[in-house]
């Protein structure tokens, strides 16, 4: 793969206040429109530097990646909206902008509303980045119905170059324009923003809008509870066919958001890397989940992360009796759960994976110690005499009731309530897009 042609300010550490402060290090973004990649990251830009930087980034025609994580440290809470409306606003018409990562940046609420309108016009979008950002469900959730609107922008732009396609000259502004028109949103990372249920069922629509480009989505730490990951699972992820790497790691499914990923995970056929660990599983929920991947509609996956997940000793042999049907599995992580560690189950399971090991065929490193066999397993849980809790479909069937009364009120007061402020900007921002 070629480099790309990069432009870099990463972990300087600058304070960037003014026009003057960020002029002497953006001289080289001055001289060349050339550049594919810019690497902000590491440093702290106000308002006025903040446009001053804009005015620079809206002629890189090129630009591919923008890496604007961790720009706002120590700005005070006013500035962070108006900084981030003049950067995303020079980013929104560059046709070639594909990966943005906005990650570690304190918007909150406060600063969704440039957020949002650049999310749900910038068409040429693929990889999105936006992990510890301070959301909330109210912010998550218009962020998701932001990401929604994208997939009918890109779907109604792809239709239109299907229909003027034959008429399409060969220029490099025809190039430009396809590559704007035939993206899909491939990668979706939002973790630790505390997205909570109550968001939901706007990131269920968002996904399944996406379902057909999605290979990569990562929600890890949100605190979504069980109702919130089943309604996640059926009704967003559940399209999303080819996907290849799942991350829910450190929310709360019990066997409720268990069994519906039970019954999704086999849809999944080019899924590569599955991540619940620290989901609570539920010792019944995990025994569902590997008794699901046993049945052969997860032929590909090659790596499973579930740790702290309350699987047992059932759970476990459920695990290594599907290994017919994993033949790809390489990578297996199950410490903090309640079994033995001379237990047969995870022994069949260590033989399994050392002959894939010594036969290789994959595209990591057979010297990666981490990318093979079982973790180290060195804080399971002491296994009990204590039986199994009994199954409550009861408090399952409850539980989902309940959410089915509340997804309207949720609805109302979080994802569908539409902000003046942000439909002004979309406005303004749509006057300059593609």
């Amino acid at each position: 793969m070629a480099t790309l042609k990069l432009f870099t300010l990463e972990g300087k550490g600058l304070k960037l206040d003014t026009e003057s402060d960020i002029d002497p290090h953006i001289k080289d973004l001055k001289d060349s429109n050339d550049f594919e990649e810019i690497r902000l990251q590491g440093n702290t830009i106000g308002v006025d530097a903040s446009k001053a930087l804009a005015s620079v980034l809206e002629k890189q025609k090129n630009l591919q990646i923008a890496n604007l994580a961790d720009i706002f440290t120590g700005r005070l809470l006013h500035e962070i909206p108006a900084a981030l409306s003049f950067l995303l606003t020079a980013l929104l018409p560059l046709p070639r902008l594909h990966t943005v990562n906005l990650s570690d940046n304190a918007f909150g609420f406060n600063t969704h509303a440039p957020l949002v309108a650049f999310l749900s016009a910038h068409a040429p979008l693929r990889h999105l980045y936006l992990t510890n950002n301070g959301l909330g469900p109210e912010a998550g959730a218009k962020v998701a119905d932001a990401l929604a609107a994208l997939a009918a922008k890109q779907q109604q732009q792809r239709k239109e170059e299907g229909e003027g396609g034959s008429s399409t000259g060969g220029g490099g502004g025809a190039a430009a324009a396809t590559t704007a028109a035939a993206a899909q949103l491939e990668t979706i990372v939002c973790g630790r923003n505390r997205l909570e249920s109550g968001s939901m069922s706007a990131w269920a629509a968002a996904l399944a809008a996406h379902a057909a480009g999605l290979r990569e989505v990562r929600l890890v730490q949100n605190g979504i509870r069980q109702e919130g990951i089943a309604v996640l699972l059926r009704h967003g992820l559940a399209a999303a066919k080819g996907l290849r790497v799942l991350d829910l790691q450190d929310n709360t499914f019990t066997t409720i958001g268990a069994r519906a990923l039970a019954e999704v995970v086999g849809g999944w056929g080019e899924l590569r890397e599955l991540g619940v660990s620290d989901c609570l599983l539920s010792a019944r929920g995990a025994r569902k989940l590997f008794e699901a991947l046993g049945k052969g509609g997860n032929r590909g996956l090659e790596v499973l992360k579930c740790q702290y997940d309350e699987v047992d000793a059932k759970g476990l042999r459920a695990l290594a009796d599907g290994q017919e049907k994993l033949p790809r599995l390489r990578r297996v992580e199950v410490n903090g759960n309640k079994f033995d560690e001379e237990d047969p189950a995870l022994e069949d399971l260590k033989e399994k994976l050392a002959e894939r090991k010594e036969k290789g065929g994959y595209e990591v490193e057979v010297d990666e110690e981490e990318a093979w066999g079982i973790d180290e397993l060195d804080d399971l849980e002491e296994v009990s005499d204590e039986e199994e809790e009994p199954e409550d479909e009861e408090v399952e069937a409850k539980a989902e009731k309940e959410l089915q009364q509340t997804d309207e009120a949720e609805n109302e007061n979080v994802a569908q309530d539409k902000d003046a402020d942000i439909d002004a900007l979309a406005d303004k921002l749509g006057k300059t897009g593609l």
